[in-house]
C-alpha cells in the first residue's frame, strides 16, 4: 500500500533520501538539503510530498515531490509549481521505479485531498523519458484529464555510453582552443568536493559571473541579495553531502572559467557556467565542460550528465545526446477550474508572444544567417548570451486550438 505524506522540507530524511535515490530517477533539485535551503532563506514556499511503501515489516521511502505555491500576480489564483523554486531545472519526482504506477496516482489524489493546496498544477521543464512522465500520464487519462502540453524540446544530454561528439568541426575547434589556450601557461583543471574547496570555488564563480554580461544585464546571482543568499546556501547545503562542486580552469593558478555541478545518484547536473571574458576567444566554458565531462564519466559513480540548459546552448554543440522535455499544465479534477483557465490562457498567451517574438527576430537576422561567415562555421560560442526561443513541434498551432476549447 501507498501513502502520501505532506510535509516541511525541515524534514531529515537522512538515509531514507540516501537509500531511495540509488533506486530512483535522478533529481538533484528534490534534495532534501536544496528544499530546506529554499525554505531557511524564504526563498520559496514549498511543500515536500512523501510517498511511502507501507508493507510488511519497515516502512520505506519510494518517492519524493515537492512544489511550490505561486502567484503569476497579486489577486492571481494559486497554482503549484513543481519547479520547487528559481533555479531549479527539472521537475520531475523521485520516484522508485518499481512503484512508480502506484505512486503518481497516489500523489494526485493527495493533491485533490487537500483542501489548502491549489489543484491547478505547472509542470515545468518536465522529463518526457523519465517513468514518472508515462506514470502521471496514465494516472490522469485514468481521471479523464489530458495535460495541456505548452512547449516541448530536447535538452542537450549525455551518458557513458552515448552522447560524448569525438570528430567534426567542434572536436577540432576544442582542440584548437585548448592548445592556443595552453601556449599561454599551465593549464589545469579543478575540480574538489571537500565542502570548503566548494565554498571557495564558488565565490570564485560568483565573482566571475557578475563580472560578465549577466551582471551588466542585472541577471547574476549577486545581482539580487536574496537570490545570492539562497545559491550560497543551496550550495552549501549540497556540498555537505558531497552533491555539489565548482569545477574551475586554471591558467597559471587563475581561474578563468568555472562550471558549478550538482549530483544525484548516478547523474551530475552542469547547473551554471561562468568565464572571464578576457579570454573569451579561446571559448573557456566550453573547453572546460568538455574536460568535466570526460572527468565525470571516466569513474563509475557518475553514469550520465543532464546540462540544465536549453536545446540551442552552446552544451549542444558538444553533446549529440538529447533528453525529450515537455512543459505541461494540469487540473487534478476532471472538471477544470476557472483558476486552471485563466493560468492557461495566460501561459498559452505568454507562449503565442514568445513566438511572434522569435519570428520577428529571425526575419531581421535572415539575411545574415544565409551567408555565414567563414569565421562563425564552427564557432562554439560560449560567449554568447542564451536565446530566449521556444522550441515547438509542427503543427504549433494546437495551443491556439487549446485555448479555443478552453475558452481562454
Amino acid at each position: 500500500m501507498i501513502s502520501v505524506t505532506i510535509d516541511s522540507p525541515n524534514l531529515d530524511l537522512g538515509a531514507q533520501w540516501d537509500d531511495l535515490v540509488l533506486r530512483a530517477s535522478s533529481n538533484v533539485f528534490m534534495n532534501p538539503a536544496a528544499l530546506k535551503a529554499a525554505n531557511d532563506t524564504q526563498f520559496a514556499r514549498i511543500g515536500m510530498m512523501l510517498a511511502w511503501h507501507e508493507g510488511a515489516g519497515a516502512r520505506r521511502l519510494v518517492g519524493v515531490w515537492a512544489l511550490q505555491r505561486r502567484r503569476a500576480v497579486p489577486c492571481w489564483p494559486e497554482v503549484l509549481e513543481a519547479l520547487p523554486y528559481n533555479y531549479a531545472f527539472l521537475s520531475n519526482p523521485v520516484v522508485d521505479p518499481a512503484y512508480v504506477d502506484e505512486v503518481m496516482p497516489a500523489l494526485l489524489s493527495a493533491v485533490e485531498a487537500n483542501p489548502r493546496l491549489p489543484k491547478t498544477m505547472n509542470l515545468m521543464q518536465f522529463d518526457a523519458e523519465a517513468p514518472s512522465h508515462k506514470a502521471i500520464t496514465d494516472a490522469l487519462a485514468a481521471r479523464g484529464i489530458a495535460p495541456l502540453v505548452l512547449t516541448s524540446s530536447a535538452r542537450p544530454f549525455v551518458t557513458a555510453e552515448f552522447g560524448v561528439k569525438r570528430s567534426g568541426s567542434t572536436r577540432k575547434k576544442l582542440r584548437q582552443d585548448w592548445n592556443r589556450l595552453s601556449a599561454l601557461g599551465s593549464i589545469e583543471v579543478v575540480n574538489e568536493r571537500r565542502p570548503a574547496a566548494v565554498h571557495a570555488a564558488f565565490e570564485t564563480f560568483l565573482t566571475m559571473e557578475q563580472a560578465s554580461w549577466k551582471g551588466a544585464r542585472g541577471t547574476a546571482l549577486l545581482s539580487h541579495g536574496h537570490d545570492a543568499v539562497f545559491a550560497r546556501t543551496l550550495v552549501q547545503n549540497l556540498a555537505a553531502m558531497q552533491c555539489a562542486s565548482v569545477a574551475l580552469l586554471q591558467v597559471n593558478g587563475e581561474a578563468v572559467a568555472a562550471q558549478v555541478l550538482m549530483y544525484c545518484g548516478t547523474t551530475a547536473y552542469t547547473w551554471k557556467t561562468a568565464f572571464d571574458a578576457q579570454f573569451g576567444k579561446y571559448s573557456p566554458g566550453a573547453l572546460l565542460v568538455d574536460k568535466v565531462t570526460d572527468q565525470l564519466l571516466s569513474t563509475p559513480d557518475i553514469q550520465a550528465i543532464n546540462s540544465c540548459a536549453a536545446e540551442d546552448s552552446f552544451m549542444a554543440q558538444l553533446w549529440a545526446g538529447r533528453r525529450p522535455m515537455v512543459d505541461l499544465l494540469i487540473d487534478v479534477r476532471a472538471a477544470r477550474s476557472l483558476g486552471y483557465r485563466m493560468e492557461a490562457g495566460r501561459q498559452l498567451g505568454y507562449q503565442l508572444l514568445r513566438r511572434w517574438r522569435n519570428r520577428m527576430r529571425q526575419r531581421r537576422s535572415a539575411p545574415s544567417a544565409a551567408q555565414p561567415s567563414k569565421a562563425a562555421v564552427g564557432k562554439i560560442d560560449d560567449n554568447a548570451r542564451p536565446a530566449l526561443s521556444l522550441p515547438v513541434k509542427p503543427g504549433g498551432d494546437r495551443h491556439r486550438a487549446e485555448g479555443e476549447r478552453l475558452g481562454v
